[in-house]
């Protein structure tokens, strides 16, 4: 676990993570009996391991008295998550994720979409066992919204004159659509809502420096890989308002080096500063939100460790 998520496990008077060990138990009956092959592969992904933001906003959304039904909620958000990486890594030809090799790099497209399929399903599952359909809708709705995220980063590919507004749109469905899921299914309130927006949109803004500022020590990935795949951030949005003739840069062109060599430009418009005062603000806001809900003490004190574990993770 990165020290941001370990600074909320140790604020949480030991319940947080019991809940979290319930959730990672469950994890691993779910991709349990599917096949030699599909196993190992969905075993993988899960070893990869992660921040498991997602989990712990539903628990820590839904308090101490979260019961069983929280549990596979979490557990069904990771599964999406999960499921979401695999694909993508899929779409990207990916070969690296958090430093391990890539399921599609090591068993190939089919086993990797089979993979994918398999945790979508499984999250599913799991809610519809227990009879959940509120749930079940929530994550339904926030599976769309990646859908159409990811259709909407495809189509804008390689195009360098996509406004902050589509970029924050795609923002919203891929990422930030989750995140507020996370948190109303642990309590399904506005506020909450709202708050994991903002830290969803937080933390795609501050992946997004990371990719161009690095190392690939600590991202697990090579240095510009957005900019390799045609994905356009706000990193680069906002050099080419600075800069104009970065836009006549064809990325498709774009190797390894030359992919570099445009990150170290795109750092030296002040870019990369700018990105990270706007998460900063958006966290901010997110900690307002919770100002508008009657939450426990510790709970609004847990939360806001998650928002400022967000921008730690990335300074």
């Amino acid at each position: 676990m990165p020290p941001p998520v370990t600074a909320v496990l140790d604020a949480s008077s030991r319940w947080l993570p019991s809940r979290l060990a319930e959730v990672e138990e469950l994890l691993r009956d779910s991709i349990r009996d599917y096949g030699e092959l599909l196993g190992a592969d969905a075993g993988a992904t899960l070893a990869a391991g992660g921040k498991r933001l997602r989990p712990m906003l539903v628990l820590l959304c839904a308090g101490q008295d979260g019961d069983a039904a929280t549990v596979r909620a979490a557990a069904a958000t990771e599964l999406i998550h999960m499921a979401t990486l695999v694909h993508d890594d899929v779409l990207d030809d990916a070969p690296l994720r958090r430093g391990a090799p890539t399921v599609v790099a090591t068993a190939g497209r089919d086993r990797a979409i089979a993979t994918g399929d398999l945790l979508l399903s499984r999250a599913f599952a799991l809610l519809a066992d227990a009879g959940d359909s509120h749930a079940a809708a929530l994550l339904a709705e926030a599976s769309v919204a990646l859908a159409r995220g990811e259709l909407a980063q495809r189509q804008d590919a390689f195009d360098t004159t996509i406004s902050e507004q589509r970029y924050l749109l795609r923002c919203r469905l891929k990422t930030a659509k989750l995140f507020a899921c996370a948190c109303q299914l642990g309590r399904d309130e506005p506020p909450l809502r709202d708050f994991g927006t903002e830290i969803g949109l937080a933390f795609q803004l501050l992946d997004d420096v990371l990719d161009v500022a690095g190392p690939p020590e600590r991202t697990g990935k090579a240095r510009g890989t957005d900019l390799l795949d045609g994905t356009v951030t706000l990193p680069l949005i906002e050099a080419i308002a600075v800069e104009p003739a970065i836009a006549e840069v064809d990325l498709r062109a774009l190797g390894p080096a030359a992919a570099e060599a445009l990150c170290d430009r795109i750092a030296a418009t002040g870019a990369l500063e700018k990105v990270r005062a706007r998460a900063l603000e958006m966290v901010a806001a997110a900690k307002r939100r919770l100002e508008q809900d009657g939450l426990e003490p510790e709970q609004g004190n847990l939360l806001r460790l998650v928002a400022d574990g967000v921008v730690q993770r990335y300074s």
